[in-house]
């Protein structure tokens, strides 16, 4: 028995060796990308509009040598990540703005190789009203928006684009019976605050107390528990200052759909490094189905798709 138990202990001792020794070379040699280049396309620029038609949107192709993927940074406080080198942006602020952009070409073990350059480009969208509504008419002004939670149906789900009769695709027909003051959704109704800010450079947006509520159809896609409150150790991008980006509505719901009887604004935001207002359901755009000065509904699709939600907020 004894030497049974001394040849388990070197059989132990021989496997953490061995998984050590492999760790050592999961990695391989490290490489970094070289011969970083990047070109851009700015919609509708030409020789009389140099700055692009208004859109706003930016086509970046990047290239370079031993590259695994590629890391955009807009330089207005947007960005993304992917393997193909290709991707297009929309920038929204108003008027001929100039931004700083890094992108880096990202090589084994994460080390990047970047290239940085600025590019002037013009946005012609905006909403003024939907902006002094959210935050305020004058630059400094702040304006706080909680759930409203007493509303019935003040989160709902429904399709994206699946049309069963009577525009299904722009209001909650799945689940559209949440009553007011729901008691599993207290943790997030009961505490959620997001503050919206004018500055010299357009809207800022915080959210200053959690949690976020998870629902179950996105839980499963990060591997969390649904249907219940996390804190920023799931939903990362809760907490820190956002940019707030106005630019048109581009869902089929906004487009073609109407809520109440009534059409959508067909004007979207978007909160900048993956903001969202409470429901995390992963990066989204948001578009206004309706706002006045008290009142704000919105619609979002999950990211990935599959999913549009709905919810409602109240000025405090």
């Amino acid at each position: 028995m004894k030497n049974l138990k001394y040849l388990s202990v070197f059989f132990l001792s021989l496997l953490v060796v061995t998984a050590c020794e492999e760790d050592e070379h999961d990695f391989g040699p490290i490489t970094s990308p070289t011969n970083v280049q990047v070109s851009t396309e700015i919609v509708g620029a030409d020789a009389n509009n140099t700055s692009g038609d208004g859109t706003g949107f930016v086509t970046f192709s990047a290239t370079a040598d031993a590259a695994l993927a590629y890391q955009f940074n807009f330089g207005d406080g947007n960005s993304e990540t992917n393997s193909s080198g290709t991707i297009t942006h929309r920038y929204t602020q108003v008027g001929v703005n100039s931004y700083t952009v890094i992108v880096s070409a990202v090589g084994t073990a994460g080390v990047l190789s970047s290239a940085t350059f600025d590019i002037e480009v013009y946005s012609a969208f905006e909403d003024p009203e939907a902006e002094t509504f959210l935050a305020g008419a004058n630059e400094g002004d702040s304006k706080t928006w909680v759930w409203d939670a007493t509303a019935p149906t003040y989160l709902g789900l429904g399709p994206v684009e699946d049309d069963y009769g009577n525009l299904d695709f722009s209001w909650p027909n799945w689940w559209n019976s949440i009553q007011p003051n729901d008691t599993e959704k207290a943790c997030m109704t009961d505490n959620n605050v997001f503050v919206f800010t004018k500055t010299a450079n357009g809207l800022t947006f915080e959210q200053t107390a959690g949690p976020s509520f998870v629902p179950g159809a996105y839980a499963s896609v990060i591997g969390v528990a649904g249907d219940i409150c996390h804190d920023e150790s799931v939903a990362t991008t809760m907490f820190g200052v956002k940019n707030v980006s106005f630019l048109p509505s581009s869902s089929k719901a906004a487009l073609e759909g109407a809520y109440d009887g009534e059409p959508y604004r067909q004007t979207s935001f978007k909160l900048s490094d993956g903001g969202f207002m409470g429901w995390y359901v992963g990066d989204v755009e948001y578009d206004i189905i309706s706002i006045t000065a008290n009142t704000l509904h919105v619609r979002c699709i999950q990211e990935g798709g599959g999913f549009a939600w709905y919810a409602k907020y109240k000025a405090q």
